[in-house]
């Protein structure tokens, strides 16, 4: 589950971080008697239901199979098909058995003969009378003539069967060190819950929120016995061709679990709504009462919250903490001879002069760039200069912000200045000697720029941080085999950008991590930077404009995406479920603030 980083929403009460506006989704769980993927608040706000049918343990005596209703209780044989083949007379049916009953006589309807071994077909059965002379023993068997037809003559019970010989994809041994081609060539559509058309109808997308099982288990048991993972995928933000946008004074919820009246809810009438979580009874609002979509008074059930699994909220200022901030971004490069020699700087500044236009955010968009080496360098892009002017800081000890004012500045007022200064980057480091990186300081500058109003940083990294604070060793030697001794070297070797990042994520601040390196990084270190501050990790090893053309291309295409995405900021997820459901386990680039019993 990854959220998108810094997402900038409302919350849940009025005393949660700010927000604009509230998405809500609603995915149909089929539990057992009434419905519990879940609630999740981010910038737009989503609210789920799962409702998928409930597995069960299968009572004794009970037998089922696949494609027909359970049998329950005595169950009595079906004749077998072929009895009529095996019970005869001479020429028409094979010797040795027993005639086929004649009119009159007492032979009990719904029985069949009991079929002979092979080697006792030939034998006179000594109840029959009517048999008195033996046949000769054939010492080869006789082939039975088979009906003339083709597949279309088979029983219904055959038709099923495969007539290819090859084995199934689901049973094919895959080599994982020589396959490398093991996953499907285009996308796997997930499985739809089994629901009626009614409740499909009103199910949320499997692209936004779904669950890893079709069937929830009825107990904990079944659940352990099954081996399976029970979790929820969730996707924020994600692009829909309709999303239905709704402004209202009044957010409709659940006095008791606060839940967001969904499709999920019952109406006992115009002016009552049951929860589906707790089953507590509200009453409906007066400005609910009126559908704005067909404009029509008295139909409550016919809102676009009810009617649509997704919705969004333009939220309230109640659901405020502080006005919505402007859309900040600040971007940290890398400029020793190392990065450069790799040439990711030309696609970084190109890339932003193709994008900046379609930068995410309004009128109010900010942007400020820091470049780092042995040395932290600042850019005064105030309006009213001629160029962009550098502001070089040598004491990376103890780091500060030159100008604070002019550092951040607006797009739309100074675009001409940054799109100088993206021009010119490249070939301002060309002939730098300079090997040793401070990303420690340059990522404290950052922090001291962003905190009054949050953002988000973008962080391009090409080796080890080597200078100042969280400056990082090499753990990694060639010459020794991988053994157990190399488990620590997954964790962090120090507590800076954990730390940093908690106190980024405190100010609304997500820090975003391109590594682009072909030597060791210590992602295991680097990474909490992004990992506690809901930001992402972009990881290009062996990256050269020249060498790996591949990885270039690659880079390329995300940094446009990423340049380019619908993001949120300031945003808070929480997720509900019915009380006989709990959440233990969160995996994703967020932070977790707190747990709800619900």
């Amino acid at each position: 589950m990854s959220l998108i980083p810094r997402l900038r929403p409302f919350l849940d009460e009025p005393s949660a971080v700010p927000g604009v506006s509230a998405r809500q989704t609603a995915l149909c769980p089929r539990l057992p008697p009434g419905p519990p993927h879940h609630e999740a608040h981010t910038a737009p706000y989503w609210c789920s239901w799962l409702c998928h049918p409930t597995a069960s343990r299968p009572q004794q005596h009970e037998v089922s199979g696949a494609g027909q209703p359970p049998i329950t209780g005595d169950v009595t044989a079906a004749p077998p098909a072929f009895d009529h083949l095996e019970t005869g007379t001479h020429g028409k049916h094979m010797a040795g058995l027993p005639p086929p009953p004649q009119p009159g006589m007492n032979r009990p309807m719904g029985h069949s003969y009991p079929t002979l071994p092979p080697g006792y077909q030939n034998v006179s059965s000594p109840s029959s009378p009517a048999q008195t002379r033996k046949q000769p023993y054939s010492p080869a068997a006789q082939p039975y003539p088979q009906p003339p037809g083709g597949p279309s003559q088979l029983s219904p019970s055959m038709s099923g069967l495969s007539l290819q010989s090859h084995t199934p994809e689901a049973l094919r041994v895959v080599n994982l060190l020589q396959d490398r081609s093991i996953l499907p060539p285009g996308p796997v559509p997930p499985p739809m819950p089994c629901l009626p058309q009614d409740l499909q109808r009103v199910n949320c997308s499997p692209e936004v929120f779904r669950c890893t099982l079709t069937s929830i288990p009825q107990t904990q048991s079944l659940l352990n016995k099954a081996k399976l993972p029970l979790g929820l995928l969730l996707h924020p933000f994600k692009d829909l061709s309709q999303l239905p946008v709704v402004t209202s004074s009044t957010i409709v919820r659940c006095r008791s679990c606060r839940t967001y009246i969904n499709p999920f809810v019952s109406f006992l009438d115009q002016r009552r709504w049951k929860c589906n979580l707790c089953y507590r009874v509200n009453d409906v609002p007066e400005e609910f009462m009126y559908n704005p979509v067909s404009r029509s008074y008295g139909e409550p059930h016919k809102r676009p919250e009810v009617q649509n699994p997704t919705i969004e909220f333009i939220a309230p200022s109640e659901y405020m903490l502080r006005p919505p901030q402007p859309a900040v971004y600040l971007f940290i490069l890398d400029v020793s001879h190392n990065a450069v020699e790799t040439g990711y700087l030309d696609v970084v500044c190109q890339s932003l002069l193709d994008n900046i236009s379609a930068l995410p955010g309004d009128s109010r968009t900010k942007i400020g760039f820091i470049t780092f080496d042995s040395t932290v360098h600042f850019y005064n892009l105030q309006e009213g200069l001629s160029q962009p002017q550098m502001l070089i800081i040598s004491d990376i000890d103890d780091i500060f912000l030159p100008t604070p004012d002019s550092l951040l500045v607006n797009l739309n007022e100074c675009k001409e200045l940054v799109q100088d200064l993206l021009k010119a980057l490249p070939q301002m480091f060309v002939k730098t000697m300079e090997t040793q990186s401070a990303l420690g300081p340059a990522l404290q500058a950052a922090f001291k720029l962003l905190s009054p109003t949050g953002g988000r940083v973008s962080v391009f990294q090409t080796q080890l941080p080597s200078l100042g604070v969280g400056a990082l060793k090499s753990r990694e030697d060639p010459n020794q085999r991988a053994s157990a001794k190399d488990v620590p070297h997954l964790s962090p070797a120090t507590d800076f950008y954990k730390k940093l990042a908690l106190d980024c994520s405190g100010q609304q601040v997500a820090v975003d991590l391109f590594l682009l390196s072909g030597q060791y990084c210590d992602l295991a270190s680097l990474g909490c930077i992004s990992r506690y501050s809901a930001g992402s990790i972009y990881y290009y090893p062996s990256y050269h404009h020249q060498h790996n053309p591949a990885q270039v291309h690659c880079f390329q295409k995300d940094l446009k995406r990423y340049l380019t995405r619908k993001i949120g900021f300031e945003a808070v997820m929480r997720i509900r479920c019915l009380p006989g459901l709990s959440i233990h386990t969160f995996h994703g680039t967020f932070v977790l603030c707190c747990r709800c019993p619900t």
